[in-house]
């Protein structure tokens, strides 16, 4: 059969069918059926009149004067966030999901002076008075890819919005950066937002910020609040990445503020009691409980720009410092820190080496001075044969990767207990009192390249070659195997 003939069938069934239908129910209707029937009708037709209603009633804002709901949104803004906007373009209206208005490169104002750039803004309305323009009341607002410009006068701006009101609605903030800047507007560095929320929690009575952000390719977020009387301000932080908690108490009321933060790292709890007034940041880290020997004191002055730290502690982890996901690996390779504004002098002292014990009395020395990172005159001992200190040094990056170049001097204190661990044979263990090399060291590849190797200044060419590339295992016990073969080729080198 033709599809033609199968649908012409088909139509004609269902015509007969429908005919047959309305004959039925026309014989069987009567006054009462009509009654029904209109009154059916008349309930469909109230539903379509109140839709058409509710539809003009949203679309209402569509009449409005451009200039009219520019100045009205902008005092409205100005009342809710106590900010300054600055409308460059027309606005959008849109009644679904909700009803909203949009715009595109907003600048917001802090006074006289520009703090942000929004890509795009969207204003969203409440159901109320949508036939008034002055009536109109501000729900939720989002900003999208927008750019924060902060420095020492406006640097609490994030903090300061959790004063304002949201218990008529959220202020979201997404793809957006904030870029702290110095006195010279140079960036110090930058906090990229993925989700900003500010909202009022009705349990709590109370407006809370949470944001996703990252720092430094850092994923962190944070929720703060103010207490009660708004003389504190209290903040989670957590770097799931590092496995670090952080909960912060800050006393607002006076110029001179006071803080209290305790770090939660693998069941480990380290307090930071700080003060911060004017242009300096000072603090005192220590942990009474679990590592009494710990202790950190440090202070930051902003104008002009000059940290130190000095620290004590029993041991201490060079991967919580230089490993490719530390903190600070993180924060050098951005090269941030190569500012000759800046000033850093670091000052920390450990009994010993995690993980390496043999490695004592360790003074790890560290300064940033005119755009120049460096380590000098750091040292540690091995055992009680060897010292070590490093002699100039620069930190930088290379190709992307982080990288200590400099030179090693060597003192030998016992050069045949150092045979004895090497299990180096009787007839190679010459005397040696000094060895001086340079060297070259990637933290991301874990190599390093020894070179101009002088033992009780005599350079030996052999000896170079074989130092030449040395990789380092993860395995302790491999890196011990590994340095006594290697170490044992050099002497045998050395001795002829």
């Amino acid at each position: 059969m033709s599809k033609t003939n199968f649908f012409t069938k088909y139509l004609k069934n269902t015509s007969l069918f429908i005919n047959s239908l309305l004959e039925k129910n026309l014989n069987k209707l009567n006054f009462k059926n009509l009654s029904n029937l209109f009154k059916n009708n008349k309930i469909i037709l109230t539903f379509v009149a109140l839709f058409v209603i509710f539809i003009s009633y949203l679309l209402s804002p569509t009449f409005f004067q451009q200039s009219d709901i520019s100045n009205e949104l902008k005092n409205k803004l100005q009342n809710k966030l106590d900010l300054k906007f600055k409308f460059s373009n027309n606005f959008k209206y849109n009644f679904f999901p909700r009803p909203h208005f949009i715009t595109d490169d907003t600048a917001i104002f802090d006074g006289n002076s520009e703090i942000s750039k929004i890509k795009k803004l969207k204003i969203f309305l409440s159901f109320d008075n949508l036939f008034s323009l002055k009536k109109i009341k501000i729900n939720n607002l989002i900003f999208e890819n927008a750019n924060f410009n902060l420095n020492k006068k406006n640097y609490n701006f994030i903090l300061q919005l959790l004063n304002k009101s949201f218990e008529d609605g959220n202020l979201l903030i997404k793809d957006s950066n904030i870029f702290f800047r110095d006195s010279k507007s140079d960036v110090l560095f930058v906090i990229k937002i993925l989700n900003m929320k500010y909202y009022y929690d009705s349990k709590e009575t109370k407006n809370i910020l949470y944001t996703e952000s990252e720092i430094f390719n850092i994923p962190f977020s944070i929720q703060s609040f103010f207490n009660e009387d708004k003389s504190k301000i209290l903040s989670n932080i957590d770097l799931n990445l590092l496995r670090l908690r952080i909960e912060n108490e800050l006393s607002i009321k006076n110029e001179k503020k006071i803080g209290k933060t305790e770090f939660i790292f693998n069941k480990l709890k380290r307090i930071t009691e700080y003060q911060i007034e004017k242009n300096y940041f000072k603090f005192h880290m220590y942990d009474k409980k679990d590592e009494p020997s710990l202790t950190f004191k440090g202070i930051f002055n902003l104008k002009p720009f000059y940290a130190s730290l000095e620290g004590k502690l029993d041991q201490i982890n060079l991967n919580h410092l230089f490993s490719p996901n530390a903190i600070i690996a993180q924060l050098l390779k951005t090269e941030i820190l190569n500012n000759k504004n800046i000033v850093f002098n670091l000052k920390i002292n450990a009994n010993k080496l995690y993980k390496y014990s043999s490695f004592r009395n360790i003074n790890l020395v560290s300064k940033i001075q005119d755009g120049l990172i460096d380590t000098d005159k750091s040292k540690f001992e091995w055992r009680d044969s060897a010292d070590f200190e490093l002699l100039e040094s620069l930190v930088f990056v290379r190709d992307g990767e982080l990288v200590l170049d400099g030179k090693l001097k060597i003192n030998i204190n016992n050069y045949n207990e150092i045979y004895k661990f090497l299990l180096t044979p009787k007839n190679y263990r010459k005397k040696i009192s000094q060895i001086d090399l340079n060297f070259t060291y990637n933290f991301d590849q874990t190599t390093a390249e020894l070179k101009d190797i002088r033992i009780d200044n005599k350079i030996n060419l052999n000896i170079d070659k074989t130092l030449n590339n040395i990789v380092l295992k993860k395995d302790k016990i491999q890196n011990k195997i590994y340095f006594k073969k290697i170490l044992n080729e050099v002497i045998k080198s050395y001795a002829g």
